[in-house]
């Protein structure tokens, strides 16, 4: 499917930026409390005093009080939480106004029945076959006397005359001839031998004749077509001298073509040989081909991740010509199963496992919930739902990159903060490996980012906040440099997700004063650029993974050093040398093969 990635990216960075203001609007509800006789959803019980209302955070949904007053995380206000809100720390709840800032789109999606085959759309180009490649090789040795063909391009016929040759070689072989037939009635096979030697040099027998008849030498001879096609390579020019053998013109008969497909790695499940192709080209309007499947490479292109799909097409009118583009759709063998799919654009990818936001329904306070899917085969615009989600429920297609940046501020379920649902989880297991197909000059963008990275984190092993701001101002700069395109499909939505946390969380850092609450946003930012480090690789060097099982209330926390040698940037000089080594990084490192979960925890760190 070929929706338009780069509106989305730009959309959700540009609001994953400016979430401070945004969170101004989740901020924007009226604190007055809703006198308890006006207040029922329901069956619920009236409130019969505010003592009784509960008083929460717009920005940190977690925060619950029985009074008014300011979040003890922001400072902000604390509003009246709803009735119908949600206590789920998967779910974030957002104010109308935040929803049509973000411009929040949703789909409810149902089982569908293939009635009829799925359209898979792909494109290629029309190519030569290569099973009809021929060159025209010259069967005597001689000099080339006149040229028929002259030119590339030019159409060849199979037995038209090609060229002339002169060759003293067929001068001396007629010779022989003339004078075995003076021999004849003593030695008859020596004839027979002469005749032998010049059909050798593919001289016909009409030819033969006619010289014998004769009685006369002839000094050049015809050079004709072996094979039909369109002259691709003229060798030779008037004048040349030539071996026996070597070749005259290079030809391609374009009476049949190959028309070569790409084909992404999550489409090939649902690609097989025999499946029927429609395609159209631009070259020539309002004319469809149809075509079936005959050969699927099996090596896909380590660059594209695309593999090729060849098609054979008559082309007997000559209309199809090498390197014409052609747009098509594959379509699968009809089936009357019934499955679920859920559109492409909903799906947030993790690797293994993919993400989702769900809108929570009968919610006075617009609310989307953070899932974890599984998906089968890509259906054209959709993907098939294995597991995760159910029919009827309505799932976000346009803006999740967006409510997936305000979790992750909101320390709620997020792509950089499963830890909400599964403490203590190792998520590594989970990351793709983009390693090979990543290009240097991404990785060594990547690896500034890390530099300017490294200084932050000394910022906070001095617990200097006015350090740490400037710091973190200098990794917004080296985000800002690393070039978005040089990474494709699957990578380069992975990077967005990882671009959006580290844009919002080093942008955090600047505003905030209090050098623990930036801490915090460190802690996420570190998440991100690790999984960032760990998918994509780096260029050179060696980086340390060092964790801290003491941080976050004893939740644990981890950090990049360029240095094996712990310097705890959680507590700084009160325990620098809290931690362990978690993971080392090099240019060779390659994330671990899925293994079973483990709820093994660091065997213990030093203080």
């Amino acid at each position: 499917m070929k929706f338009n990635i780069k509106i989305i990216m730009t959309a959700a960075i540009a609001i994953a930026i400016g979430l401070g203001a945004g969170y101004l609007i989740f901020g924007n509800k009226t604190n007055t409390v809703i006198p308890p006789e006006n207040h029922q959803h329901g069956g619920e019980a009236k409130l019969t005093s505010v003592d009784e209302q509960i008083w929460t955070c717009s920005m940190h949904p977690q925060i619950k009080q029985n009074e008014p007053g300011d979040c003890p995380l922001c400072g902000m206000d604390l509003i009246p939480l709803e009735a119908n809100s949600s206590n789920d720390p998967l779910v974030l709840e957002m104010t109308n106004e935040a929803v049509k800032l973000a411009n929040i789109q949703t789909t409810i999606i149902g089982d569908e029945v293939e009635n009829a085959g799925k359209m898979i759309p792909l494109s290629g180009k029309v190519q030569t076959d290569e099973r009809l490649a021929s060159s025209q090789v010259a069967h005597v040795p001689g000099r080339i006397e006149k040229l028929y063909v002259t030119f590339t391009g030019e159409q060849v016929k199979k037995g038209q005359k090609i060229a002339t040759i002169y060759s003293p070689d067929l001068i001396t072989a007629q010779r022989e001839l003339i004078e075995s037939l003076k021999l004849v009635a003593l030695n008859p096979g020596l004839v027979e031998a002469a005749r032998n030697k010049l059909r050798y040099w593919k001289i016909g027998n009409a030819t033969i004749e006619a010289i014998e008849k004769s009685g006369t030498v002839q000094e050049t001879f015809a050079v004709f077509a072996d094979e039909a096609g369109i002259v691709t390579k003229r060798r030779v020019a008037v004048g040349d001298y030539i071996k026996q053998g070597e070749p005259l013109f290079d030809l391609m008969n374009l009476q049949k073509v190959w028309v070569l497909f790409d084909a992404y790695e999550e489409d090939l499940a649902s690609i097989k040989v025999g499946n029927t192709i429609k395609f159209t080209t631009p070259s020539i309007p309002n004319k469809t081909f149809k075509t079936r499947v005959t050969f699927i490479d099996p090596i896909i292109n380590p660059n594209t991740r695309v593999t090729s799909i060849r098609t054979e097409v008559n082309n007997r009118g000559g209309i199809l010509k090498p390197e014409m583009f052609v747009q098509g759709e594959l379509q699968k063998k009809p089936s009357r199963k019934s499955q679920l799919s859920v559109p492409k654009s909903a799906v947030l990818w993790t690797g293994v496992r993919s993400v989702v936001y769900v809108k929570v329904p009968d919610m006075a306070i617009p609310s989307f919930k953070f899932k974890e899917i599984e998906i089968g085969e890509s259906l054209g615009k959709k993907y098939q739902v294995l597991s995760g989600l159910v029919s009827g429920e309505e799932v976000v297609t346009y803006g999740s990159f967006t409510i997936d940046a305000a979790a992750q501020l909101n320390n709620q379920a997020s792509m950089m903060n499963r830890d909400v649902m599964e403490k203590g989880a190792d998520h590594t297991q989970h990351l793709p490996d983009y390693t090979e197909s990543t290009p240097m000059e991404f990785k060594q963008q990547l690896a500034m980012v890390s530099d300017a990275y490294l200084l932050l984190k000394d910022a906070f092993v001095s617990t200097d906040s006015k350090l740490a701001v400037s710091t973190a101002q200098q990794v917004m700069e080296a985000l800002s440099k690393v070039d978005i395109s040089l990474v494709k499909g699957d990578a380069h939505l992975y990077w967005m997700e990882q671009l959006t946390a580290l844009q919002a969380h080093s942008k955090k850092i600047t505003e905030l004063t209090d050098v623990e609450e930036q801490r915090k946003q460190f802690d996420f930012f570190s998440q991100a650029l690790i999984k960032s480090i760990k998918v994509f690789g780096i260029s050179e060097n060696t980086l340390y993974v060092q964790h801290c099982p003491m941080a976050n209330n004893n939740e644990g926390a981890d950090w990049i050093s360029k240095e094996e040698v712990v310097e705890n940037p959680y507590y700084g000089d009160k325990m620098l040398t809290c931690g362990v080594v978690k993971a080392t990084i090099d240019k060779d490192f390659k994330n671990p093969a899925m293994k079973k979960k483990s709820n093994a925890k660091p065997q213990g760190h030093n203080h």
